[in-house]
């Protein structure tokens, strides 16, 4: 905990998260990564005028997922505090959880032939998504299960049976591709989530939602998967950790449950979807006229990470240089030439074009502002960052010298 004499009255912070952005040397951009490819100038920027270096979101050992890497660039160390991808979002959508059940991520998805092909059911409305988990309530949901949904093909099933916890579910997006039968949740005391997964099939495919979506040639979201389960974690407020409040901007449940289970306020954005087509710009106006008011925010944009699961190197490029126009941009031009203003630019986690999954490697970070190291770096990316002498392990730690100007 920091106590909040260590905090400078005034201090404004901004923290700024580009999901997946971090990835590997590609051979068709020359061997360069997509970060070192696109026009970032705002994020050069923060590297060159501060400091530049590594840190691991991710402890070894651990889910390399948004939900572990979130939780330590906000100062939690997941360790201690994780429990769960399902929970995390739960707690987004005012679901309560008793000591008895499991909270599970249920994604609607695309199966065909026996294979897992699109782990979003191509990024299906909310309100489609909606009529169909309504469906797998009435028609599955039980006194021990229940159907809520969520946005677009992120819902949450919870289940009245405490023996799931530890089962071995795998991320839908970690298996595209693959046979379904072959990655389904392993062993005999998981035989309930097969059977919903299974049943789910049979009830989705021939919906009249799906029968639409197909005819307009899109993906069917003909059945559920199960995965990221956990109870409800006890977590100390950010108040508590920092000695003040704050808001968080992100288009993504998971984000705004992490936020409300540690008291930031989540700051609703019109426009913002998760997805390629979100309004960056309106997330860098409201942060703006947050930080205009308040002392902290953190806004998290999901596109690079959406990018590099669909294997779409070009839409990736586009999302990482979206990002640093109109999020970093009107941050650092507003607040850029203040003594009392801090700024921390990074990635949650690698989200490699050629894997299309998520990896557990330390990411680039930037910062700027009074009390923190400098380096002039010449610019922001994977490499610049390993060649610096600036390493945080354990990643929680990095909120906590980012907030007190440790250098």
């Amino acid at each position: 905990m920091i106590s909040p004499n260590r905090t400078q009255e005034g201090m404004k912070y901004a923290v700024l998260v580009g999901d997946g952005m971090a990835d590997y040397p590609l051979e068709e951009l020359g061997g360069r990564t997509p970060l070192e490819v696109a026009r970032i100038p705002n994020m050069d920027q923060v590297a060159r005028r501060g400091g530049l270096g590594l840190v691991g979101t991710v402890p070894s050992g651990m889910p390399p997922g948004s939900d572990v890497a979130i939780l330590s660039i906000l100062g939690y160390d997941p360790r201690r505090y994780y429990t769960g991808r399902g929970p995390l979002e739960a707690a987004r959508l005012g679901i309560e959880i008793s000591p008895r059940e499991v909270a599970f991520r249920c994604n609607l998805v695309t199966v065909d032939g026996g294979r897992l092909v699109d782990y979003s059911s191509g990024h299906i409305g909310s309100a489609e998504a909606a009529e169909l988990i309504g469906l797998l309530q009435r028609e599955l949901g039980t006194e021990s299960v229940r159907f809520h949904p969520g946005v677009s093909y992120r819902h949450i099933c919870i289940i009245s049976d405490t023996a799931l916890m530890h089962v071995a579910c795998t991320p839908p997006h970690d298996v595209v591709g693959q046979p379904i039968e072959k990655n389904m949740p392993p062993g005999r005391e998981a035989g309930l989530l097969r059977d919903l997964m299974s049943r789910s099939r049979h009830l989705l495919d021939g919906h009249e939602v799906n029968r639409a979506r197909v005819g307009r040639g899109e993906m069917a979201a003909n059945m559920i998967w199960l995965w990221g389960q956990g109870g409800t974690p006890q977590i100390p407020s950010f108040r508590e950790r920092f000695g003040m409040g704050g808001g968080v901007i992100s288009a993504v449940d998971l984000v705004k449950g992490i936020a409300g289970l540690i008291g930031l306020d989540s700051i609703e954005v019109p426009g913002a979807t998760g997805y390629y087509d979100t309004d960056y710009a309106a997330k860098g106006r409201y942060a703006v006229n947050w930080l205009d008011r308040q002392g902290f925010v953190l806004v998290h944009v999901e596109a690079p990470d959406e990018a590099g699961h669909n294997g779409h190197l070009d839409q990736k490029i586009k999302a990482i240089e979206s990002f640093d126009e109109h999020v970093v941009g009107p941050i650092m031009a507003r607040f850029g030439g203040q003594r009392g203003f801090r700024v921390l630019v990074l990635p949650d986690h690698p989200t490699p074009i050629h894997l299309r999954t998520h990896t557990a490697e330390p990411v680039p970070f930037a910062w700027y502002g009074p009390g923190l190291s400098e380096g002039r770096a010449a610019a922001f990316s994977e490499r610049e960052a390993a060649a610096s002498d600036l390493s945080i392990e354990p990643g929680y730690r990095l909120m906590e010298r980012f907030i007190a100007g440790e250098k």
